[in-house]
């Protein structure tokens, strides 16, 4: 017990100095900053799917403290949300999770961080960074109109559709923010768990892309938010406009994916070459409304069997 107490102790403090060296470099190098923010969960998952969860948000903890001593108070909300996305990812393989788990747990805690600084850095210092973001660049869309205007005598966009556009990418930002927060997390495992393999972790394994069928709730969702925007018709800015109109853009988002796995589903079947899925993926992005309604019809429908069935024939 005591051998098992230092060797936990050892492999702690090589984490926490890995994690802290990883945060020093995204700190002061400038080239190679986002690779080691994007590895710098591996040494916390690696520790987390080797060690009970207490001891895990311990190093994780002591990686934060570090961090902030070496690289000052700037980087304490990079190293919380990437030390807490390293606890969850390893501590899902360490439970045996499957990847799936895995992939919505660190989205999920990859969210909930992210909000949690959001929320302290407007309490602490007062500035909104999101809307203030968006105020500069409503000013650099004026600009580039009013000089567009002094070039050609036309502006590139009239300021209803400006003041429209930025109304709805301001009504849209928890969405936004969701999506971000998820392909962040899909990054990362997708990055790390190969590293993680390497040293000796016993990772889950995702199905293959093509064989991906998300739950036939989300169309019962569909339809109510469908509902919702034919009969009730929310008031514009409303609370439920709000929601309807987020949840709307992650259905849609879910949907396009369904109607590209089932693009993989059906090139494969029909024994084509790889590189027709590329194309094909690049072609779902200016077709996305039929992607939404090959997602549809996938869910709802049994029409895999059906081309298998004809596969074989």
């Amino acid at each position: 017990m005591p051998n098992n107490q230092t060797k936990a102790l050892v492999q702690g403090s090589m984490m926490v100095a890995l994690f802290t060296i990883l945060m020093l470099i995204s700190a002061y190098v400038p080239f190679i900053f986002i690779v080691a923010l994007i590895f710098a969960p591996l040494p916390i998952a690696w520790y987390s799917a080797n060690y009970k969860r207490s001891t895990s948000i311990l190093v994780a903890i002591v990686g934060c403290i570090l961090t902030t001593i070496t690289s000052g108070i700037s980087m304490l909300p990079f190293a919380f949300i990437l030390g807490l996305v390293g606890v969850v990812m390893g501590n899902a393989i360490y439970l045996k999770k499957s990847k799936l788990f895995l992939f919505m747990s660190t989205g999920i805690a990859n969210l909930i961080s992210m909000a949690i600084v959001y929320i302290a850095y407007v309490k602490l210092t007062g500035i909104d960074f999101i809307n203030m973001s968006l105020e500069v660049a409503r000013q650099n869309y004026e600009q580039s109109n009013e000089f567009a205007k002094n070039v050609t005598g036309q502006v590139a966009i009239n300021p209803e559709q400006l003041e429209a556009m930025f109304k709805t990418i301001e009504l849209t930002m928890p969405a936004t923010i969701t999506i971000s927060a998820f392909f962040a997390g899909f990054i990362i495992i997708t990055l790390n768990l190969p590293a993680l393999k390497r040293l000796g972790v016993d990772i889950p394994k995702f199905a293959p892309f093509q064989n991906m069928r998300l739950p036939r709730s989300i169309l019962w969702y569909y339809m109510i938010v469908l509902c919702i925007n034919l009969f009730m018709r929310p008031e514009a800015g409303s609370t439920l406009d709000i929601i309807v109109l987020n949840v709307s853009y992650i259905l849609w988002l879910l949907l396009i994916l369904q109607g590209i796995s089932f693009i993989h589903y059906f090139i494969s079947k029909k024994g084509m070459p790889n590189g027709v899925k590329w194309v094909a993926t690049l072609l779902a992005i200016p077709l996305s409304s039929f992607m939404i309604l090959l997602g549809i019809v996938d869910l709802g429908f049994d029409v895999r069997s059906l081309v298998k069935g004809k596969t074989k024939e």
